[in-house]
């Protein structure tokens, strides 16, 4: 598939099929993300991937919003490093804008895969923490259901046109 109707195509993913996702795919999904970009190329990044039981019960409520997340065969929770990430020098530490390449990358390479996904970042990061046991320094930054979309296409959303979002400066008007 060409990337740029890979990307129209990509879409949040809010109600799945009632079928497990192979393992073999998920694997996929983080090995071809694994080669995003990274300040420095620290790749501070990592990721548990959730599929079955109480702790796929327990990560899904870390997002008690709404219902639809419930539905989700596996859920990859995204994980920045801060101690491993790069910092500029005035204290800007990157672990958060790494995850957020690489989770770009799962979503688009789960779409191109048949998958759909959806990036939560609106989930308690801290009860997260606490259900995965995670050390101080190491913040979920997000929750991504993975799973089979019930439906194949996303409905239009509406997009700003090019003009309502950039500037072009030392650009002449042609």
């Amino acid at each position: 598939m060409d990337f740029k109707e890979l990307v129209k195509k990509r879409y949040s993913v809010r109600k799945f099929e009632d079928k497990k996702v192979e393992k073999e795919k998920i694997k996929e999904v983080l090995n071809t993300a694994r080669f995003a970009p990274s300040a420095h190329n620290k790749q501070s990044w990592r990721f548990v991937v959730v599929t079955e039981g109480e702790l796929l019960d327990k990560v899904r409520n870390c997002y008690d919003k709404v219902q639809w997340i419930k539905k989700a065969p596996a859920v990859i929770v995204a994980l920045a490093n801060k101690e491993e990430a790069w910092t500029r020098e005035d204290g800007k530490n990157h672990s958060d804008i790494d995850a957020a390449i690489i989770i770009d990358h799962i979503t688009l390479t789960a779409a191109s895969l048949g998958l759909g996904t959806c990036w939560v970042c609106d989930h308690d990061p801290i009860k997260c923490s606490e259900v995965l046991g995670l050390p101080e320094h190491v913040e979920a930054v997000a929750l991504i259901p993975i799973g089979y979309p019930k439906y194949e296409t996303a409905q239009s959303k509406p997009r700003k046109d090019l003009d309502e979002i950039v500037s072009w400066e030392g650009y002449e008007e042609k």
